[in-house]
């Protein structure tokens, strides 16, 4: 199935994106994609150095003629996000990503493609191994662990790179420039609970909370798509109060930059009262269906008999872990001002999940926004939430969002660029999300930065997919900017 695509044209960049899907390289797992990067350039003979965070860096000379050219780095991610379908029997660490072509795009069966930023990645392969395409100086940064922390960005050290210009290649619409990005900040949220005995005639029953499409927590948030974690709290806060169910144990979402598409819990509910909560279930999906019936309509919530659980949370810890879920902030909080149609600052509820080992809850926030103090009043508020009730709440990984400069010389110049080539101005745009630019601006003031890249739908989810058509359109964009890059 995945072979196919190594004939879609452009073909060296598509024969390198499928050697990509054959490596896993899920985030905190890169040992075998930056060795197979890392042979990559050294067997093209050219400088490959990898550092201390994992980056691989990767030197190439200028085509002769070229070399008064101001030096260009491209820059892409190593690692992709590791989501799948329930159903789907697939090993991030060690199998290859199932991908095919669906019409006019590329997918992968029932799991992530990779795209994201797997194309980057290919199409900066390419560039390096390539005979014919016309350059100055160039530099390709490799980075690692960009999903999870941009661990790579953060661990790059001043000084190494020696390019001027910045081109990052993770962003997701073609025809478009990105200018800017948000920041973020992780909340981590814990709950300590005592154990309960299970309640004499209770039975033991699953809830389900699946088919939701999830998604990129900054790009898709102001879609508006359910979040499977406060469904399932929203079920279970009915189902306590008016039939006194409790709550065993609780699975929600996976990652911390993703919507939570899924969430599982196994509650222990009165015999007696089963038909009722039967029905309890049944009248509140039919409510959430509606609610969601544009943005999520493949809703699915499910319940089924399961062993009776060993224990329950106990019951204050039930209580409040459910109304500060209920409570808390998530999705859209505010558009921005100057650049209308953009998200200013968003939240997503990512993860909640019971150790009844550790006999803890864990949740994970990540808040996002271009106004860092707008990022400092959510994070209190959520911090606000949770500690009345009871959890402990710390915060992590914040890394500060890149302000566009609308005066850039590389903005201008591919500007320039795009309408002699496609015949039109290509929309210039900042982005809801974490992009590396923030962080290695910070390291490099003195460079210019342009993010770009193919047509990419569903990141982080599943339904991933990548326009064909655009992956041309996007190599075919960055071979004639090279060719145009202003002089030193």
């Amino acid at each position: 199935m995945s072979s196919e695509i190594k004939n879609i044209q452009p073909k060296e960049l598509w024969e390198n994106f499928y050697k990509l899907t054959q490596i896993p390289r899920p985030s905190n797992h890169e040992e075998k994609i930056q060795d197979f990067i890392f042979s990559f350039g050294k067997g093209l003979g050219l400088e490959t150095i990898k550092d201390d965070a994992g980056n691989i860096i990767i030197r190439k000379p200028a085509t002769p003629g070229m070399e008064n050219l101001k030096g260009v780095i491209l820059q892409g991610h190593l690692d992709m996000v590791p989501q799948k379908n329930s159903d789907k029997v697939h090993d991030f660490l060690n199998d290859p990503i199932e991908a095919c072509i669906d019409g006019e795009w590329v997918t992968a069966n029932g799991t992530t493609l990779g795209a994201d930023n797997g194309i980057g990645v290919a199409l900066a392969m390419a560039v390096l191994a390539s005979k014919d395409i016309e350059h100055g100086p160039i530099e390709v940064l490799f980075t690692a662990t960009e999903e999870t922390g941009m661990d790579g960005a953060n661990g790059l050290k001043p000084g190494v790179l020696q390019g001027d210009i910045l081109l990052n290649t993770d962003s997701e619409d073609e025809g478009e420039l990105y200018v800017g990005c948000a920041g973020g900040e992780d909340a981590n949220i814990t709950f300590s609970y005592a154990e309960e005995d299970v309640p004499m005639g209770f039975a033991g029953i699953k809830l389900s909370v699946t088919g939701l499409k999830g998604g990129h927590s900054g790009i898709d948030i102001p879609l508006g798509r359910g979040n499977a974690i406060k469904v399932f709290f929203r079920i279970l806060n009915e189902a306590y109060q008016r039939l006194g169910v409790r709550l065993a144990g609780i699975d929600g979402g996976s990652l911390r930059n993703a919507i939570p598409r899924e969430a599982f819990g196994v509650l222990a509910v009165d015999e007696a009262k089963i038909a009722d909560f039967a029905a309890l279930v049944e009248e509140i999906t039919g409510d959430i269906k509606n609610e969601l019936s544009e943005a999520d309509p493949n809703l699915d919530i499910s319940i089924e008999e399961t062993a009776v659980p060993e224990k329950v949370i106990d019951e204050k810890t039930q209580v409040n872990l459910t109304l500060a879920i209920i409570a808390c902030l998530n999705g859209v909080i505010r558009m921005s001002d100057s650049m209308p149609g953009l998200v200013e600052t968003s939240t997503n509820l990512a993860i909640v999940k019971s150790d009844p080992e550790k006999k803890i809850i864990e949740g994970a926030c990540l808040m996002r926004s271009s106004v860092d103090s707008a990022k400092e009043e959510l994070a209190s508020r959520i911090k606000a939430v949770f500690t009345l009730a009871g959890a402990e709440v710390s915060f992590s990984g914040a890394y500060p969002g890149w302000k566009p400069d609308m005066d850039s010389l590389i903005l201008k110049t591919m500007q320039g660029v795009y309408k002699k080539k496609f015949g039109k101005i290509p929309e210039i745009r900042a982005i809801h999300a974490g992009l590396e630019c923030g962080i290695l601006g910070g390291k490099y003031p003195h460079w210019d930065m342009i993010s770009f890249g193919p047509t990419i739908r569903f990141p982080h989810s599943p339904d991933e997919k990548v326009n064909i058509k655009s992956v041309q359109k996007f190599r075919d964009f960055l071979v004639e900017t090279l060719k145009n890059i202003p002089a030193k």
